[in-house]
């Protein structure tokens, strides 16, 4: 028997949303969807493409989003405090959609155990690395969730710029990830404007000190931990050694290379000047 998913968002929104007002939180460049996806339907195991390799990313990305998410939402808001007006309106309509990513995550987590798989490794894992960041400075963690917001945002725009990444997925499941997509590229510059915020009597040196070695230990921990996840759940499918970490490699690097397509928007991070809405790909989510 599975052991259960332990995630702590499996509550109503307005619990996680804490004092921002669940109504009224859109903002001219964000809008909040409150949408629902899967309920009371069975997806085939290999959902994404009849492709176990591409389904086990996925489901391990999901596997870590409602904690994660979680994470970004208490960084964003441990740091709204003397924001100017239009900042905090963005940062209260990231956290409604944060919510909501996090709440549809919970159950898609909870379809992928019906299916058999075991997810209970990769969220103790994602645990053990959010009790570490207990310990750090507020403003460390917010550096942290402004790496991992861009990571969201280029794989966002990753999947609504190459419709044949999901052209044979569920169709319910695959609407669910171009929903996040959507909602993760409008609101991508609020955790970068919220540091820019929080570290405003920096020198420009220090800020980007720790954003860039902030953004090599991500980077490390994202690319070492999601394949070992990806290869946790694909040896629940009984595909396991070198033939499964050849294939991960194969579908990360290689065809169609979901994190080598990513290598010039992740360089860009560390340029001088660099800002997420340097690159304007809102054409993408034009009438969503």
């Amino acid at each position: 028997m599975n052991a259960p998913i332990l995630p702590p968002l499996d509550v109503e929104a307005a619990a996680l949303a804490g004092n921002d007002a669940l109504a009224g939180a859109d903002t001219p460049g964000i809008t909040v969807r409150d949408r629902r996806f899967g309920r009371g339907r069975n997806a085939a195991r290999w959902w994404l493409n009849g492709d176990p390799v591409a389904t086990a990313w996925h489901n391990a990305l999901s596997a870590t989003f409602p904690r994660g998410e979680a994470f970004f939402i208490e960084s964003v808001r441990a740091h709204r405090d003397g924001a100017p007006p239009r900042l905090a309106a963005e940062i209260r309509a990231f956290i409604q959609q944060e919510v909501n990513h996090s709440r549809e995550h919970v159950a898609f987590n909870k379809a992928a155990a019906a299916q058999g798989y075991d997810l209970s490794r990769i969220d103790a894992h994602v645990q053990e690395m959010l009790d570490m960041a207990k310990d750090r400075p507020p403003v460390v963690n917010l550096a942290a969730t402004m790496a991992l917001e861009h990571y969201t945002a280029i794989l966002a725009h990753l999947l609504l710029s190459d419709p044949g990444l999901f052209a044979d997925a569920d169709p319910e499941l695959a609407e669910l990830w171009r929903w996040h997509a959507v909602e993760e590229i409008e609101h991508k510059g609020v955790a970068y404007d919220t540091f820019l915020h929080a570290t405003r009597d920096w020198s420009r040196w220090n800020r980007w000190r720790l954003k860039t070695v902030t953004m090599l230990m991500i980077t490390r921990n994202f690319i070492t931990h999601r394949i070992r996840d990806t290869l946790d759940l694909l040896e629940q499918d009984g595909i396991a050694g070198w033939k499964a970490k050849g294939r991960v490699l194969a579908y990360l690097f290689g065809k169609p290379g979901i994190l080598r397509r990513l290598i010039p928007s992740w360089i860009s991070y560390f340029l001088p000047g660099f800002h997420p809405w340097n690159h304007d790909d809102r054409a993408l989510i034009a009438g969503r």
